[in-house]
């Protein structure tokens, strides 16, 4: 854990249950997508983070209060496989201090 104000932790599921404890910046305008594949999790972000694929769909398992699905992002995942309530796009959760303690599970592929 981080001292700096600027970083907040997120816990993220890896496909075989693995979990993995990230450090990510605030200042950066980063998103989950981006944060995995820093940390090389199998999130492939084909798009580049514009809500186009959903090869960063992930389940968010904590409590935290997100902002609403866009229409671009409520349309991808229309087309998603194995798409839950708890479903969102990891290019679409930004890191910021809010999101501090975050928990998600990467979805499967397919």
């Amino acid at each position: 854990m981080s001292n700096d104000p600027n970083i907040i932790t997120i816990i993220v599921i890896d496909r075989e249950g693995e979990r993995h404890e990230l450090e990510g910046p605030t200042d950066m305008n980063m998103n989950m997508m981006e944060l995995c594949k820093s940390y090389d999790l199998p999130v492939e972000g084909t798009c580049g983070g514009m809500a186009m694929c959903a090869s960063c769909h992930m389940y968010v398992k904590s409590d935290h209060e997100l902002p609403d699905r866009s229409d671009d992002e409520e349309d991808m995942l229309d087309e998603a496989f194995n798409v839950e309530d708890n479903s969102r796009l990891g290019c679409q959760i930004q890191l910021r201090n809010e999101v501090d303690g975050l928990e998600v599970k990467l979805a499967p592929v397919g």
